[in-house]
């Protein structure tokens, strides 16, 4: 299966059934009133994070979702059938952001769900509408249209342990040999094009999820190589092993090459906790090794781990596996006793729903905008003079008809709104 981790898709959630203008129709009832029903509301597209899902490739050829839409009213004030939702299973870690850039949905755990695309509300039957002063509406509302949102959809793996290195550093080896992951080795640079995930069993009682991205270079933070594009995979895991080379004649330089990029990537990468791996200590003799831990406990910190290791001969890999899960378990503790506090403080995006605004566009013409009385305008049937009459009525209670007049409308004169129009 092709890896996929960014995508653009369309969601388009179901529209809202038209309310019904019926009257009551018996034998021997007369003048028996309004009797039409509400439409249905329109289903929502709701992401679901599924463990089963571990990329976005469904939606590169499916770019367009749809969910039903609602039913319309009947008479009898039989209410139309709500449309059924769109449930879509994303991977664990999808990150789901509208076209302003507003984050919809932030998926991180096995069946965590949310609504990307809310569905239109059906329009009201005459029935609702009736009242000691209307006792013969002759008119309904329009179903409102379903959400549509243009999504950028992106995978951020969620996993424990990043493996970060220079290409040929070791990392699918190491993965291949204390995982279940089979990826793709061989002695050449960019050997991993994807990122790969494994299962490491640590002991009877714990185990961990790894992911090995492809190498970085120098510059990979500007986009050269591959690594670039999958760094993001890392950014939520809770340690980095960095594996250094330690048959390179720079070991150290291939070591602050990485945490440069980390840190230009951005600046919370290269601050996560990491151990430090030298890899492939079988082929190189004991004392050349020594020299190399020498250099670099130099520019360590005091508190830095480092380890070195041969995947291929299994040395040392035990006491790498306990030192990773012991500093897994503390930085998740670390992260749980900062979530509340984080969540004491959340941010509300408010929109203001009362207000409006009226512009001249040319002589005889008024455009009125505004979210509350454009949900009104939407669900009119402005070929209904009644139902014009209705939203004039709401109109005039929020001022917006003495607006008209004081900026010199006329008899005769046009008002659009929500894509209809009246003449005033």
């Amino acid at each position: 299966m092709k890896f996929i981790d960014h995508v653009t898709i369309v969601a388009q959630a179901g529209d809202g059934g038209d309310g019904r203008m019926s009257f009551r129709h018996e034998k021997y009832v007369d003048r028996g009133g309004p009797d039409g029903g509400d439409g249905g509301d329109g289903g929502d597209i709701v992401f679901v994070a599924s463990r089963n899902q571990n990329t976005l490739v469904q939606f590169r050829y499916h770019k367009e979702l749809k969910a039903e839409n609602g039913g319309a009213g009947d008479k009898v004030r039989k209410h139309g059938r709500r449309g059924a939702d769109l449930r879509v299973e994303v991977p664990v870690g999808t990150i789901a952001t509208n076209a302003e850039g507003l984050t919809l949905a932030d998926l991180t755990e096995d069946g965590q769900e949310s609504v990307v695309a809310q569905g239109g509300r059906g329009g009201f039957g005459n029935a609702h509408f009736l009242s000691s002063t209307r006792q013969a509406p002759k008119f309904a509302e329009k179903g409102e249209a379903g959400e549509e949102q243009e999504l950028t959809l992106e995978l951020k793996l969620i996993a424990d342990v990043g493996l970060v290195g220079l290409p040929n550093a070791g990392k699918s080896t190491l993965l291949s040999v204390i995982s279940n992951a089979r990826p793709e080795i061989a002695d050449y640079p960019f050997t991993t094009l994807t990122p790969n995930l494994g299962v490491v069993d640590i002991d009877r009682e714990s185990s961990l999820l790894f992911a090995d991205i492809p190498g970085l270079i120098e510059g990979a933070a500007e986009g050269k190589g591959l690594g670039d594009e999958f760094l993001r995979h890392v950014e939520r895991t809770a340690v980095l092993l960095h594996l250094v080379d330690v048959t390179s004649d720079d070991v150290v330089g291939d070591y602050q090459t990485i945490q440069h990029e980390l840190q230009t990537y951005r600046q919370n990468l290269a601050a996560k906790r990491q151990i430090v791996v030298l890899s492939k200590i079988d082929l190189i003799l004991p004392e050349e090794l020594a020299a190399k831990r020498a250099a670099f406990e130099k520019i360590l910190p005091a508190d830095a781990e480092l380890f070195a290791v041969s995947s291929q001969a299994h040395e040392n890999l035990r006491p790498l596996l306990y030192a990773v899960r012991d500093a897994v378990a503390e930085e998740r503790k670390k992260q749980a006793a900062a979530e509340p506090e984080e969540k004491t403080v959340p941010v509300l995006r408010l929109k203001d729903q009362s207000s409006w605004r009226v512009s001249r566009e040319n002589t005889g013409t008024f455009l009125v905008t505004g979210s509350k009385i454009e949900r009104f305008a939407v669900r009119t049937d402005f070929s209904n003079d009644e139902a014009v009459r209705r939203l004039r009525a709401i109109m005039q209670k929020q001022g917006i008809m003495h607006e008209l007049r004081r900026q010199g409308i006329d008899p005769g004169n046009l008002v659009r709104i929500a894509g209809g129009s009246f003449e005033y």
